[in-house]
Order: C-alpha cells, then sequence, then structure tokens
C-alpha cells in the first residue's frame, strides 16, 4: 500500500477545485482568461482522479485506506474512554468511482460552459463557482466521518445556492436559489438531529467506529427505536440533497440555473449526494428504516414521473426525471440492493448529464427558447445532439445494449424479488410503472424536440449544430452510456466488473431482530429466509457473527430467479412507452390535445405538478406569512404597546417628581435658607463689636435665669 501515495493524491485532488476558486475570483476581473486556469485545475483533477481508481480498482480493490487525526480531544472516560473529533479521509471502491463520477462531470460542464455561457458579464465568477461547488462534492466523497460530511454538505448547498442565482437579475433565478436553500436546510435539520444522537450515544462521528459499536450491541439510548430513528433522521439530509418526496419541490425550479450548472449539480453530483449519504450508513439501517427509505424512494420516482408526462419546458421535464431516477435509486437501497443502487447512480449520471447538456446544446441553437411546443425539426440542423440525445433517451428507457438497461434491470429485479420474499410487491409494481412513463415522456420529448415540422420557422432557420466544445462532452457520455464500458454481456450486469468485484454489500452491523423487523408476511410471520439465516447467525460463534451479511442466501436465489422475468416485463413497459409516444406524437394516430381533453382533470392535475407548491405556499409559505403578520402585530401592539406605555407612566412619574422636588424638596430646602437668613440678620444686630454692650447682655441674661430660678424653683 505504501508504493501509491493515495491520500496525498487525494488531497491534492480536494485541494485543486479550491485553489482555482480562490484565483478566478481574485484575479477573474483583471486576467480575462482565468476560466482556462479553472477549467485547467479541473481537467488535472479528472486526471489524478482517473489514476487512483485505476490503481484502487484493480491492485487493491480489497482494501480500505483510512487517514485521520485527532481534531478536538475531548479526554477519555471510565465509561465511554477517548472522546475526540477526528478529521480523516477515507479511499475504498464506492470512494473512487463517485471521484470519477464528480471529476469527469465537472471538467465536461467546465469544457461545455467555455461556449455556452461566452459573453456573460460575469464570466470568470461563474467559473470560480464552479470550483467551489466540485470542492464541496469531494469533501463529501473523501471524508470518513459525519461531521467532516454535514460540513461539505452545508458547503454544497451554499454552492448551489450561488450557482442557481447566478443571473439574480432574474427574480424567478432568486427566488428558486432562496427555495433550494431554505427546503434543503429542513432536510438538513433532521440530518443534525440524527447526527447529535449519534455522537450522543457513540462519542465518536466516524463511520467504522459508530458500525463497529453497533456490532457489539451498542444502541442509542439502548433502545432498537432510536437506532431507526437515528437512520431516517440521517437520511432525512439525503431527502433534501437528493430532491425525495416531500422534499422535491425545489429542483424544478432549480432549471433557472444556466443549463449546465443543471446537468453538474441536478444531474449528476449534487443530488446524487444524498444517495451517497444513504450508501455511507447503509450498514447502520436496520429494516424499519429501510422500508421508510425504499417507500420514500417508490413515492419519489413515481409521482414526478406522472408530472414529467405533461411538462412542456425541455429543462422540466428533464429535472422530473431526475426526481423520479434519483427515487429509483433510492428504492434500491430501501430494498437492499445496495451495489444496483449506486450503479444506477453511475450509469444515470452520465445519461442524465448528457441530456441536460443536450437540452443545453437545443437551447443554445434555438436562441434560448425551452419551449418543445416551439420546436420540431431539429435532427437535421443538430445532427450530433440527436444522435447523442437519441442514445441517452435509450439509455434512461433501459433499452438494451445501454448502461441504464444494466442499473435499472438490477433494481427491478431486486424489487421483484424482495416483493416475493416479505409480500411488499408494491416496490416492483411502481417500478416498472415508472419504467413506463419514462419510456413514454423521454421519446415524447425527443419527438417534439428534433422530428417532425419546425413549429417557429424563425428560430429554426437561424439555428445550427453546437460548436465542438458543446459536441464533444456530449458524444463521450453517450460513450459511457454503452453497455461495453461496464460488462462485456450487454443483458446483464451480474457479470459485470462494478458489481462483480467492485460493489460488494457492506456488511450489517445492526441487530439481526431489527434488521429483518420489516420483513413479515401477512400473518405476521417473519419470511422462511430471514428465520434461517437469523438460526445460522446464532450458531456461529459471537467473534464471526459481529458483521451479518444483510441478505441471506434465499434472497441471493430469489434475486437470480426474478432476473429474467424483471428484464422481460422491463422491456416489456418500455417499449410500450416508446410504443405509445411514436404513435401519440410521431404518427398521430391518437390526438393527444383531445386525449389531454378527455382527461382534462388528470392532466391539469400532472400539468400543476400534483399542486405541490400551491399547496406548501398555503400551508407553509402563507402560514409563515400569516405568522409573521401576526408576530409583527404582537410586537407593536402588545410588546410595543407595554414598552409605551411604561414610557408614558415613567413620564408621568418623572413629572410628579419633578414637582415635588421642585415644590417640597427645594420648598424645604430654601425655607431652611431663608429661615437661617433672617435668623441671621436678627442675630447680627446682636454682634455690635462693643464691650458694654456684651457686659449688658450678659447681665441680662443673668438676671433672667435668676429669675427664672426664683419663680420657677428650677
Amino acid at each position: 500500500m505504501n508504493q501509491i501515495p493515495f491520500i496525498p493524491i487525494a488531497l491534492i485532488i480536494l485541494v485543486l477545485p479550491l485553489i482555482g476558486f480562490f484565483f478566478t475570483l481574485l484575479f477573474g476581473k483583471k486576467i480575462k482568461q482565468m476560466y482556462l486556469f479553472e477549467t485547467g485545475i479541473i481537467t488535472t483533477a479528472l486526471g489524478l482522479s482517473i489514476y487512483m481508481a485505476f490503481m484502487k480498482l484493480m491492485y487493491y480493490a480489497n482494501e480500505k485506506i483510512v487517514s485521520e487525526l485527532t481534531w478536538i480531544d475531548l479526554g477519555s472516560t471510565k465509561a465511554f474512554g477517548k472522546i475526540s473529533v477526528d478529521l480523516g479521509m477515507m479511499i475504498d471502491n464506492v470512494t473512487v468511482l463517485m471521484l470519477f463520477v464528480v471529476c469527469l462531470i465537472s471538467t465536461l460542464v467546465h469544457l461545455f460552459s467555455i461556449e455556452y455561457m461566452k459573453g456573460d458579464k460575469r464570466y470568470n465568477r461563474y467559473f470560480s463557482y464552479l470550483g467551489i461547488f466540485t470542492f464541496s462534492m469531494l469533501g463529501i466523497v473523501f471524508t470518513h466521518n459525519m461531521l467532516m460530511m454535514y460540513i461539505f454538505w452545508e458547503l454544497v448547498g451554499l454552492s448551489s445556492y450561488l450557482l442557481i442565482g447566478f443571473w439574480f437579475e432574474k427574480k424567478s433565478a432568486s427566488d428558486a436559489s432562496k427555495k433550494a436553500f431554505v427546503v434543503n436546510r429542513v432536510g438538513d435539520f433532521g440530518m443534525l438531529a440524527g447526527i447529535l444522537i449519534l455522537f450522543a450515544n457513540y462519542h465518536t462521528f466516524t463511520f467504522d467506529k459508530v458500525f463497529a459499536q453497533i456490532s457489539q450491541g451498542v444502541l442509542p439510548f439502548n433502545s432498537e427505536f432510536w437506532l431507526t430513528a437515528m437512520g431516517i433522521l440521517l437520511f432525512c439530509g439525503a431527502i433534501g440533497k437528493s430532491a425525495q418526496f416531500p422534499l422535491h419541490v425545489w429542483l424544478p425550479d432549480a432549471m433557472e440555473g444556466p443549463t449546465p450548472v443543471s446537468a453538474l449539480i441536478h444531474a449528476a453530483t449534487m443530488v446524487a449526494a444524498g444517495v451517497y449519504l444513504t450508501v455511507r450508513i447503509f450498514p447502520l439501517l436496520t429494516g424499519d428504516a429501510l422500508l421508510f427509505i425504499a417507500t420514500i424512494g417508490a413515492i419519489s420516482s413515481f409521482i414526478p414521473a406522472t408530472i414529467a408526462l405533461t411538462q412542456n419546458d425541455i429543462k422540466k421535464v428533464l429535472a422530473y426525471s431526475t426526481i423520479s431516477q434519483l427515487g429509483y435509486m433510492v428504492m434500491a437501497l430501501g430494498v437492499g440492493a445496495y451495489a444496483y443502487g449506486f450503479f444506477h447512480l453511475v450509469t444515470h449520471a452520465f445519461f442524465k448529464a448528457g441530456l441536460f447538456l443536450g437540452s443545453g446544446s437545443v437551447i443554445h441553437a434555438m436562441h434560448h427558447e425551452q419551449d418543445i411546443r416551439q420546436m420540431g425539426g431539429l435532427k437535421k440542423k443538430l445532427p450530433i445532439t440527436y444522435t447523442t440525445f437519441l442514445i441517452f433517451s435509450l439509455a434512461i428507457s433501459g433499452i438494451p445494449l445501454t448502461s441504464g438497461f444494466l442499473s435499472k434491470d438490477g433494481i427491478l429485479a431486486s424489487a421483484y424479488a424482495f416483493g416475493n420474499l416479505t409480500g411488499y410487491k408494491i416496490f416492483a409494481i411502481s417500478g416498472f410503472l415508472v419504467a413506463l412513463m419514462t419510456a413514454f415522456y423521454m421519446f415524447r420529448l425527443l419527438i417534439l424536440t428534433f422530428h417532425g415540422e419546425p413549429r417557429n420557422e424563425e428560430k429554426y432557420h437561424h439555428a445550427h449544430e453546437s460548436p465542438a466544445l458543446m459536441t464533444m462532452p456530449l458524444v463521450l457520455l453517450a460513450i459511457l452510456s454503452i453497455f461495453a464500458f461496464y460488462t462485456i454481456n450487454p443483458l446483464s450486469a451480474q457479470t459485470g466488473w462494478v458489481l462483480k468485484d467492485w460493489l460488494k454489500t457492506p456488511a450489517s452491523v445492526v441487530p439481526e431482530h431489527a434488521r429483518y423487523s420489516f420483513m413479515v408476511q401477512k400473518h405476521d410471520e417473519k419470511p422462511e429466509a430471514a428465520v434461517k439465516h437469523e438460526e445460522a447467525v446464532a450458531e456461529k460463534p459471537a467473534a464471526e457473527s459481529e458483521h451479518t451479511i444483510i441478505h441471506s442466501e434465499e434472497y441471493t436465489e430469489a434475486l437470480h430467479h426474478a432476473h429474467y422475468p424483471a428484464m422481460f416485463l422491463s422491456l416489456a413497459v418500455a417499449g410500450l412507452g416508446i410504443l405509445f409516444a411514436f404513435i401519440m406524437y410521431f404518427w398521430r394516430k391518437i390526438n393527444a390535445d383531445k386525449l389531454a381533453d378527455s382527461v382534462k382533470p388528470l392532466y391539469k392535475f400532472s400539468l400543476n405538478k400534483w399542486y405541490f407548491d400551491e399547496f406548501y405556499d398555503f400551508a407553509f409559505v402563507n402560514g409563515t406569512l400569516l405568522l409573521s403578520r401576526f408576530l409583527a402585530w404582537f410586537d407593536s401592539t402588545i410588546v410595543d404597546g407595554i414598552v409605551n406605555g411604561s414610557a408614558v407612566v415613567t413620564r408621568q412619574l418623572s413629572k410628579l417628581s419633578g414637582l415635588f422636588d421642585t415644590y417640597v424638596v427645594d420648598g424645604l430646602v430654601n425655607l431652611s435658607a431663608t429661615l437661617s437668613g433672617l435668623l441671621g440678620i436678627f442675630t447680627r444686630k446682636f454682634q455690635t463689636g462693643k464691650v458694654q454692650t456684651y457686659i449688658i447682655m450678659v447681665v441680662f441674661s443673668l438676671v433672667a435665669l435668676l429669675f427664672i430660678l426664683m419663680n420657677y424653683g428650677i
């Protein structure tokens, strides 16, 4: 291991985008070509990430490299031992794969943006923002503990705020950036609560140390409930970042940012951070937590897919498609398909980034027109964009010979097997319905954009293929969307390198009864697979059963048997979706407008995005504004009334005190002074300075004294 300096290379990769950010931001106004420096920095990071991934996966695939240092030492206790806050990096197979994805997409977005953003008045600042975002995302990838994860998590939130609202002069863009920031804070609050529970019970933030304690039977507050709650709260961060139901509403609005930003943030990296977080905390998730995650994923894949069916903004269709595909990944993790969930993250990153960049090429050619009803016939004008867009559409639809087929087939087969074992077949049903809708709305988008007759002759006339710097990333991403990059078998990912050797399901460290508590049949009995697995674990020595595999051999067998039925069914629904799209929009055998009128309530419900924004505006935004107005009234009327009332009382008391001081206190003082003055005037008459006068006064006083003594006998 010492032959390859993994940690120094990782540090260089992490710091390079930060250097690019600072230098581009500081010197961008003086040096017009600073964007080339930033692009070169990211390209260098990509080269290093490819080298690291190759060395790690080829020669050290079974090893985990961890380097840490103590940041804060809180001392030692008898009960808990040493308590400290560590900073560190962890490099395993998941790390280097995610690292490659982030660096590749970031590099391609930089190259695409050179032409797409040309002429923007904040050109260099845009590239510096890309740099700080890449740095933040790489921090999430490399970290080995929850505290650093949370720090970089918030930095990603800041970066996305800056990029979404890059054109802040537009009210829609500034509102979208604020909406994304605020909605993400809701999920992050839950994540913070989970982190606090974790540290309060395990006195460390490091993943492996927490997993080790759980494997020894240490539960939060000695309760399985709190272990489940901790997992769900940590997952709340993923609900926000990965735009899962019910916090998915920020992502479509975020399309107000530049289109390359959509490819970087909303297709491959930021939104994938939530899935990556779930992958990292996967070993501590109990069965109930996984069931919750699978449910959120299923809902998040289904609802946006129904919305994407009717949207007319090319980027909005892709935005809702992104939410739906992220829901696929989350559902896969929830049903235990760890490897397939992460595999779909990788494949989706490439074809969805390509779709967004392809939409950027179309928007660029159509002079920033985004309404697909104003397009049509662009196949002839944009041949490279069309060909790559077609490949991406086939991949996301799960058509054979594409990467999307491999990963979606794995997810659907896992959900199918999970339903057979547990009785929870709703996940498989939802998955296949989403596959049908995905194929339909993607080919609806493709046909309306590139096929048919031009619907805006003026913009069509001026349209032309994008420059090489914009088409080259599309071609590369299209190549990465072909099956051959992942496996030699076009019909199965199970024989591929990624799943076979690199992505092994991590050992389960939660108690077995907690792990299988959700695997309940209709009669509240555990499935035979779970029972046999628990019995097998019970027979093992304690040292061997600390880390138990998440699924039994029966689950693996069920997954094997589910492969071909799920594959053929997914192909059938995908083909059906594509067929319907061609019937309605290419051959026009069914009039889409008449069909929409016949189901107008459902059409409007989908077109208006299930009225989520209106509901949130009514329930939360308007509720918050109403509460704010009430608090403002309370402050101005009650609080300020009390303050002003006390001020009036104080002033009146002050006046009364002034009068008392003036007429009573000062009156007594002045009276004393007057009396003293009068007494002085009177007594000074006796101070003549003559001895004779003083002798007479003494004699008179003596006579008066004798008179008093004689008459009163004193």
